[in-house]
């Protein structure tokens, strides 16, 4: 009995060192109850912000005055050739602009998802465009010898104002420690102030050819003018947004962010709007 007792402590005594030698191991620790995630930084939760950005837009206003030339001119020989012409450019314009954010972050892991509502607003960016054209237009059919044309004038001007716009966003990302590259993608509402006119003018010539000396003259059959204005003070445009961005956390509750934002927008009275938003952020995380 004695000597069972002495082996059974010899015995214990050398598990109990070999235990001593063994690697501290996390999982003999509990270690890896969130995983094998690496991050350093717990993204979870609510978060607000703000930032500061220069954007780049490009304003087509080649289309504006059609829907305008397209109702003066409905049912006449002049309606489709004159709403083909791209009378008005396309202008580049830059500006600043600040703002303010929202989100809320689903972290699994290295992933990270959420969805985030963001608002800019944009210093004075805006342009216009004028200009006229006149082009001789073939007309309706004439009777025999004579020969209907239209000398066709039309001018017109456009103006557009984008004064902010937001955006409803979804947005996934990968946690690398203490950074955190993104994507995101979502839905786009802009308000802006625009502005255009159109002014359609013409001489209708009949262009005779005698029969019998083959001599053709020429007299005026006809003339017109008609203009059309139109003003918005508040016209909300829509569109999309998508883009990528990288953030920082600089504690555990304040986050530094940089992106790249690219947003296209529907047509506003026939003129298009898209920009490029390169913004810089500050933002508490709860």
């Amino acid at each position: 009995m004695r000597g069972l007792l002495l082996a059974a402590v010899m015995l214990g005594t050398v598990s109990a060192a070999h235990a001593a030698d063994m690697p501290d191991l996390p999982i003999l620790r509990g270690g890896f109850t969130d995983g094998l995630s690496k991050s350093s930084v717990n993204w979870d939760g609510f978060y607000v912000g703000g930032q500061f950005g220069y954007a780049t837009s490009e304003m087509d206003f080649s289309r504006a005055p059609k829907s305008m030339t397209d109702f003066m001119l409905r049912d006449s020989i002049l309606q489709a050739p004159v709403g083909g012409w791209s009378l008005l450019p396309k202008n580049h314009v830059q500006t600043t602009g600040f703002g303010a954010y929202v989100g809320r972050n689903w972290q699994f892991y290295d992933a990270v998802m959420g969805v985030e509502a963001n608002y800019s607003y944009m210093n004075n960016l805006g342009s216009s465009a004028s200009d006229s054209m006149t082009r001789l237009i073939p007309g309706e059919t004439a009777p025999t010898n004579h020969l209907y044309t239209y000398d066709t004038t039309l001018g017109g001007g456009a103006s557009l104002q984008l004064k902010d716009y937001a955006t409803f966003r979804g947005r996934i990302g990968w946690s690398g420690g203490d950074f955190m590259p993104y994507a995101f993608g979502g839905l786009a509402i802009g308000r802006a102030e625009v502005s255009r006119f159109a002014t359609v003018s013409y001489l209708k010539y009949d262009d005779f050819t005698d029969p019998n000396t083959g001599v053709t003259s020429r007299s005026l059959a006809g003339s017109g003018s008609m203009t059309q204005t139109e003003q918005r003070v508040n016209s909300f445009i829509y569109g999309w947004t998508g883009g990528i961005g990288i953030e920082y956390a600089l504690l555990d509750c304040v986050i530094l962010r940089g992106e790249w934002e690219h947003v296209g927008f529907s047509n506003a009275k026939n003129i298009s709007v898209n920009l490029n938003n390169f913004r810089v952020g500050a933002g508490y995380k709860f």
